[in-house]
């Protein structure tokens, strides 16, 4: 398969995995297949009795999937679906798996798909929908949510600190005249923030493009979703991991691993322990894992990852874990 886009992080997480030192037919699950890349690594190291499931909303995904499925000896399969809505279906089939990996975010294949709309950076229809199937996209947003909905969104999704000067601005544009591409968009959002300003953190419009994406995908709710799912659908020794692109992913992946790895929550004078927590999980390093430089000057899309990972932990005879 020939790859479009660079996997980030990828030398990481198969380090993490250690997928040379673990036996053979193991399941790992791609949640967010997107061009493949590091499904790929994964996949040549699974071997003819392993398992590969990819699972992606987006259409495009599918196709590259088909690409790989017809170069690797393991067993493969796709689900067309959210990954909250797969990881729902696979636990109820009683799949197991000894992987389970999210690189979150969009793909790259989907920003340099220009007609998409996911790109500030040239003009195209108002869209951002992974699924292109689905009914909201963001020019229904643009269009539609009242100025206060519109400045929650872009405050909570975009931490964006001129939300309700961006808000008021789109409803101004949008009742003279239909919102209805890319380039307007920018426009609308350059005239809501001061000219010394615009460029201060980068694009003026970076952060409002993110939310209106997080919101026309629900990507935050399919998180919170998925962890959980992807969880449970773990064997005892395998690996969860997560590669996050902003801060608002990355506190949901460190917040739901760290939690999985807290054992005794007793006060610390009570001598024995009486609540019978015990960690769930191993996490596989303190911190959340950059990329290095020379990454980052190779592509320099991989600046804002980080990756997180924990090993499920076998429960002891009688534990809470």
């Amino acid at each position: 398969m020939k790859r479009t886009h660079i996997p980030v992080l990828a030398g990481e997480l198969i380090d993490l995995l250690d997928l040379d030192r673990n036996p053979p037919a193991l399941t790992a699950i791609d949640c967010t297949f997107g061009g493949g890349g590091h499904a790929e690594l994964i996949a040549e190291r699974l071997g003819p009795e392993g398992t590969l499931i990819g699972i992606d909303r987006d259409p495009l995904a599918e196709e590259r999937f088909e690409e790989l499925a017809g170069e690797v000896a393991c067993t493969v399969r796709f689900i067309h679906a959210s990954f909250a809505e797969a990881l729902e279906q696979l636990a109820e089939e009683g799949q197991q798996a000894d992987i389970v990996y999210f690189d979150l975010g969009m793909s790259s294949m989907q920003v340099d798909t220009r007609e998409r709309g996911f790109s500030y950076s040239y003009e195209a229809p108002l869209d951002m929908r992974m699924d292109p199937g689905q009914e909201l996209s963001a020019r229904e947003i643009v269009a539609e949510w009242d100025e206060r909905r519109l400045a929650h969104a872009l405050r909570d999704f975009g931490e964006e600190r001129r939300a309700g000067a961006i808000a008021r601005a789109i409803v101004r544009r949008r009742a003279r005249a239909p919102i209805e591409t890319t380039v307007e968009l920018v426009d609308t959002i350059n005239s809501a923030i001061p000219a010394p300003a615009r460029f201060a953190g980068g694009h003026p419009a970076k952060r409002s493009f993110q939310a209106l994406r997080i919101a026309v995908n629900d990507e935050l709710g399919q998180l919170d979703r998925g962890l959980p799912l992807a969880w449970e659908l773990l064997r005892e020794g395998g690996v969860l991991a997560g590669i996050s692109f902003h801060s608002l992913e990355d506190r949901r992946v460190k917040r739901f691993l760290t939690e999985r790895a807290r054992g005794c929550i007793c006060p610390p004078e009570m001598p024995v322990c009486g609540c019978g927590r015990e960690a769930e999980a191993a996490l596989l390093a303190r911190r959340a894992i950059m990329p290095s430089a020379g990454e980052v000057a190779h592509n320099p899309r991989a600046g804002s990852a980080r990756l997180r990972a924990a090993r499920k932990l076998a429960a002891s005879p009688g534990g809470a874990a």
